[in-house]
């Protein structure tokens, strides 16, 4: 039995196994699809059979038909859309605003609704007198060509070279992408007018040595300005940080600016060398004084104690001797040699009659001759 007589009444079907091969049947059926000849049905005789009339819209009403069928496919697959985390999407319906998604997976209306994405947690940056080249490990900094952006005059008509940077994020992504036509510009503008006039407010001084109090005044009058631009503060973005990176005279004056600053500090060396000294010796000084005043009321106070004491302690004995004369004189007497007789070395008694006593020798002592004295007790 031959393979013909093998197969199934219904025919042998080829299926493809690959995807090659499922392309190369698709290209197959488009082909014959548009091909204007069929071929014409196998017959006995080799006669040449007149190819077939068509109409000539039957070409157009396919191209109609696969240009529907995109149309239809492409509108499906547009109808779903994919938010990222850091975005969200606004959605127009036949131009107006219809609704914010979060991220995740959202369906739309085909061809009538249109999505925007807006990146609303990276924070996008702005910078003044000059930009950052190969952002990243090897970042370089480029400043010529932006000294009109830098170049401010303070309050005491000085020239300043001041860069900064603008840090904002958006907050409405609506009034982003709508209500304003370039956010970018009327940040660089707005903080270039608010900067300006800040720091011409200033001396030269303050503004080198207050770089972070201007940042916060910048930052604050910044924010003020763009929601009071437009209404309900729809300017669609919130300043996060304005910082100051550079602040300095121009390069063409920054010698003679150097010779004046460190005149500056040597003025202020020798003043706080001067307090110092003012206030290590003054206060010494002070302080002497008053311990000379005190110990002058003290000894007045003490004078006048002794005196009062020893005034008192007379009128006391006076007292007692117009009582008792010779008892107080005896005793006055006692008290005193009390006092003195401790001190005394040796006692000579002498007579009283003896007119000129002779000195005598201390032969006691090892100096020699030395009068010792004589104390005549009656």
């Amino acid at each position: 039995m031959s393979n013909q007589d093998q197969q199934p009444p219904w025919g042998k079907k080829h299926k493809p196994q690959t995807p090659e091969e499922i392309v190369a049947q698709l290209i197959n059926k488009l082909q014959d699809f548009f091909s204007e000849k069929k071929t014409p049905p196998p017959t006995g005789d080799d006669r040449e059979t007149p190819p077939s009339s068509s109409s000539p819209f039957t070409n157009v009403g396919k191209l109609l038909a696969i240009i529907l069928v995109i149309v239809v496919f492409q509108g499906v697959y547009s109808s779903f859309f994919k938010i990222a985390p850091s975005e969200v999407g606004v959605i127009l319906r036949l131009g107006e605003y219809s609704r914010t998604t979060p991220s995740g997976l959202h369906f739309k209306i085909p061809y009538v609704d249109k999505l925007f994405k807006v990146d609303v947690e990276n924070i996008r940056k702005e910078e003044f007198g000059f930009r950052s080249r190969f952002p990243g490990q090897q970042t370089s900094i480029e400043k010529r060509g932006y000294d009109m952006e830098s170049l401010m005059l303070t309050a005491d008509k000085n020239v300043i070279n001041v860069a900064w940077i603008v840090q904002y994020k958006v907050a409405d992504p609506y009034a982003f992408l709508f209500k304003v036509s370039d956010v970018i510009q009327a940040i660089r503008d707005m903080s270039e007018s608010v900067t300006r006039r800040i720091v011409g407010n200033m001396d030269f001084d303050y503004v080198l040595s207050n770089r972070d109090l201007l940042a916060a005044s910048v930052k604050l009058e910044l924010q003020s300005q763009l929601d009071g631009l437009f209404p309900k503060g729809m300017s669609g973005v919130s300043i996060g940080t304005v910082q100051f990176q550079d602040i300095n005279p121009p390069d063409q004056v920054k010698p003679a600016f150097n010779e004046v600053n460190e005149a500056d500090q040597d003025m202020k060396r020798m003043v706080n060398e001067a307090e110092e000294n003012y206030n290590r010796v003054i206060p010494k000084a002070g302080g002497d004084a008053k311990k000379m005043v005190e110990e002058a009321y003290g000894y007045q106070a003490q004078r006048i104690n002794n005196a009062k004491g020893e005034t008192q302690r007379f009128l006391d004995i006076l007292k007692e001797y117009k009582t008792a004369p010779e008892v107080t004189r005896k005793r006055i007497y006692l008290e005193t040699m009390k006092d003195i007789l401790p001190g005394v070395q040796s006692v000579y008694v002498i007579d009283k009659n003896q007119q000129a006593p002779l000195p005598l020798l201390n032969i006691t002592s090892a100096g020699g001759l030395k009068k010792t004295p004589a104390v005549e007790l009656k």
